[in-house]
């Protein structure tokens, strides 16, 4: 999972569309490293796709930041370990997810994030509602 934030203090955040549960829910863009691919490589791929965004090009290493350990997936339906990272992001290009994806990229304020989970509907995924819990405490 990446937890990406711009430059101007904004967090990136999609809307997508989750078969299982056949509803949207708010999460952080985050996706599976291809066989051989590096951690760097594998975010800024998903973050591509997903949103448009990459890595900051003029933070180099510095703007990726991982916890120094993977955890296990949230759903519990399959063994794969997730790692989870910050991420400083730019915007690059439109988002290409892929055709069966329903995915909406949009940003969020940090100074925003208490008032936007005070008056938002939308079901937020657990890990990205513990982190924006953390954010609306600091002040």
């Amino acid at each position: 999972m990446h937890r990406p934030q711009t430059p101007d203090s904004r967090l990136l955040l999609i809307r997508e569309f989750r078969y299982p549960l056949n509803s949207w829910c708010i999460a952080f863009p985050a996706g599976l490293v291809d066989p051989g691919e590096d951690l760097a490589a594998a975010v800024d791929r998903e973050l591509r796709e997903e949103t448009g965004y990459a890595l900051r090009a003029d933070l180099g290493a510095a703007a990726l930041d991982p916890l120094p350990q993977a955890g296990f997936s949230s759903t519990g339906l399959t063994d794969e370990t997730v790692q989870v990272v910050f991420a400083q992001v730019e915007r690059v290009a439109d988002a290409q997810p892929e055709p069966s994806e329903l995915i909406e990229p949009f940003l969020l304020p940090i100074a925003d994030v208490p008032c936007f989970l005070a008056e938002n509907d939308t079901p937020i995924g657990t890990r990205a509602q513990l982190v924006l819990e953390a954010f609306a405490r600091r002040r």
